[in-house]
């Protein structure tokens, strides 16, 4: 089962992320048979979140990798969305044809009710990694989260359909794990 996990860090906890890097590190390498896609959100320099699409046993074992991460258990983040997602691509973010560096990247999430959309992969080549979020149980469509390569956040944004969604987030991100 895939999973989204996106903490939100609070305001204020960056030299307390910058502390528990090597924690936090040490404890994604557990898991990277199971990564899909992981990298910090930014404003700027500084890191704003964390994303993590991971394909574990079930829902459980989602909610362990979210809870006992080293940061969220030391406070560094504010919050945690955590759904399940249908991995549309494929792929991992480390078999994006356009590399791990060149371009600008974005995180977009699109959060809806009712009829399911963007359920297709758009057409074009800079989606990193693209799928529905869903409900727990994996049968109500909930939304869309999609990493992606754009000239700018306008252009990230318009992945999806606008008028399908309640609220479209946009945050720069950049690939992750050990530099």
């Amino acid at each position: 089962m895939e999973f989204f996990c996106y903490h939100r860090d609070r305001p204020g906890s960056a030299a307390l992320r910058d502390e528990l890097l090597e924690d936090h590190w040490s404890y994604m390498d557990r898991y990277a048979k199971e990564l899909i896609a992981r990298g910090p959100t930014l404003d700027g320099d500084t890191a704003t979140g964390s994303v993590h699409i991971v394909d574990l046993p079930d829902p459980a074992a989602a909610r362990a990798f979210a809870f006992d991460e080293p940061n969220y258990r030391a406070g560094v983040y504010r919050d945690v969305l955590l759904r399940r997602w249908r991995n549309l691509l494929g792929r991992t973010m480390w078999d994006f044809p356009g590399g791990s560096t060149e371009g600008n990247r974005y995180l977009v999430i699109g959060l809806g009710a009712g009829e399911a959309a963007d359920l297709s992969v758009p057409p074009g080549d800079e989606l990193i990694a693209y799928g529905p979020l869903l409900s727990d149980d994996g049968t109500t469509w909930v939304g869309t989260a999609a990493l992606v390569r754009a000239p700018g956040p306008d252009t990230a944004r318009a992945v999806l359909t606008q008028a399908r969604y309640a609220d479209i987030e946009v945050h720069d991100w950049q690939f992750g794990g050990r530099r």
